[in-house]
């Protein structure tokens, strides 16, 4: 288990001298009971093991998910600012809600253009996937908004769902097709739901995968150098290799599974959203599987003063869990 020791009674078994006996002789040491009964040693060697395995789970010991308020249409795109506040969509009702890490809720923002996906920069701007007219947002710490990609080679975006900055500014979104019933637009112009790249300066928006059903949740390494992208409709998640100019190279799959959100952790597992939330690790094994008492789970984030809460989106609830491991560097 990577990053974890366990020491056992205290630095190992030592040798004990029973009543002053002197050693045996050769041939009495072969017959001699052990001075620590079997049983004892299995339960010792028992107990080790269920250590090894509670350390090894993600979450808190005995951390249980917990509904942190309710009463929203639908919850989406969670983000943790530096400070740890989250804020996440209340997507029908078109606001961006905050909770602070003094346990308040409040609206940041209403309208907010439907958003679905958020992702905050090293600069403290809230990018965001603002689905109403296909848009992505770039607001401002004080709120204001910038509608910075809203078509791509004259023709308007699918509808821009997730977004994630790599750590030189660059961002990644997907841009998949859920028709909605308050748009006011004729037909899919786009030839593919697609992955796109915003490079740092903000004037290239390039393709950058386009051979996915339906690219939902993506989420980067703090390093800036794997690109993780669920196809949802697919069910599966790739990963890539991002390239110096944003582009994407050696696709592999990671896992046997979409998602709608994603995030990463400190130890490099990946989290994918649907049922509860499922945990795999950097080689794409599923580690652990976090129920949720909701219909859907759509999105996570890391949160909190420490990063190391994780903040779940789910249907009509924002809920959160204590985690052993925090939340990776950039996400």
């Amino acid at each position: 288990m990577a990053g974890t020791n366990a020491a056992i009674g205290g630095g190992g078994f030592h040798h004990v001298a029973i009543g002053g006996r002197p050693p045996p002789e050769p041939k009495e040491a072969a017959t001699m009971k052990p001075s620590v009964p079997l049983f004892a040693l299995a339960l010792v060697l028992a107990c080790a093991s269920a250590a090894f395995g509670a350390e090894g789970s993600v979450t808190a010991p005995g951390a249980k998910v917990e509904k942190l308020a309710g009463e929203f249409q639908f919850t989406e795109g969670p983000a943790s600012d530096a400070e740890g506040n989250v804020l996440f969509t209340d997507q029908p009702n078109d606001r961006l809600m905050k909770w602070g890490v003094d346990g308040k809720l409040t609206t940041f923002m209403q309208p907010c253009g439907r958003s679905n996906g958020l992702c905050f920069d090293a600069q403290g701007n809230l990018w965001a996937c603002a689905d109403e007219k296909n848009e992505l947002w770039c607001i401002d710490p004080k709120g204001k908004v910038a509608v910075v990609v809203k078509e791509y080679q004259g023709k308007l975006l699918n509808g821009p769902n997730d977004v994630w900055v790599r750590p030189d500014g660059g961002l990644y979104f997907t841009d998949p097709l859920y028709k909605r019933d308050y748009w006011k637009r004729g037909p899919m112009e786009q030839d593919c739901q697609a992955v796109y790249y915003l490079a740092p300066d903000r004037k290239k928006l390039v393709r950058v995968a386009d051979d996915l059903k339906q690219p939902n949740g993506v989420i980067g390494t703090p390093d800036g150098k794997i690109l993780y992208v669920a196809d949802i409709a697919g069910r599966k998640t790739y990963a890539y290799d991002i390239q110096p100019d944003g582009t994407l190279a050696g696709k592999r799959l990671f896992c046997e599974m979409g998602s709608d959100g994603m995030t990463i952790d400190s130890e490099g597992s990946v989290y994918l959203t649907g049922k509860g939330v499922t945990v795999f690790d950097k080689t794409g094994k599923q580690i652990e599987q976090i129920p949720v008492g909701e219909g859907w789970t759509a999105n996570v984030c890391f949160g909190g003063k420490d990063r190391q809460t994780l903040f779940i989106t789910a249907g009509k609830g924002l809920y959160a869990i204590r985690m052993r491991v925090k939340g990776a560097g950039s996400q």
